[in-house]
């Protein structure tokens, strides 16, 4: 998630993490958030993570909306909380929560420790969500789609 004030927007994080009983990794990543503050029982900071690895692993997702990390997110089978600050991401938290593998979206302006807290507590204890999302991780697994990249680029390259 971005953020113009990291301090603010990580103690946001762990304070709804906290209000929400529930663990989290914060990836710092060019996403700005205070990577300086200590991990604890509850948080753990990362400089990077590979998504692929990650996701999969995690009861919710929260991240910024952008198209990659959403793809990464849908891939995973697991739900998304999508808190866009600009671009396309308000559109793919919108597809996210229309798919019924999220919430709906939370605009970063808005958003409120309480606010975040409520969309983890309603995420991670949502059955029918998380079997929406594992169904379609699975589905979108299934069409391996660097190798029909891969395949679709030779045929146009190499086309006579």
């Amino acid at each position: 998630m971005m953020s113009r004030d990291p301090q603010k927007t990580t103690a946001l994080v762990i304070e709804a993490l906290t209000q929400s009983g529930q663990r989290g990794i914060l990836a710092g990543g060019w996403g700005a958030l205070d990577g300086t503050s200590q991990s604890s029982e509850r948080v753990f900071f990362a400089d990077s993570v590979l998504h692929q690895w990650l996701f999969p692993q995690m009861a919710a997702i929260v991240h910024h909306g952008g198209a990659g990390t959403t793809g990464a997110a849908l891939w995973s089978g697991v739900p998304s909380i999508i808190v866009p600050f600009g671009f396309d991401q308000a559109f793919w938290g919108h597809r996210v929560a229309a798919l019924g593998v999220g919430p709906r979206p939370l605009p970063r302006p808005k958003l409120t420790a309480v606010g975040l807290a409520d969309a983890i507590e309603r995420t991670v204890h949502n059955p029918l969500m998380h079997e929406r999302a594992t169904q379609l991780g699975a589905q979108i697994q299934m069409e391996h789609g660097t190798a029909q990249a891969i395949d679709h680029i030779h045929r146009v390259l190499y086309r006579r």
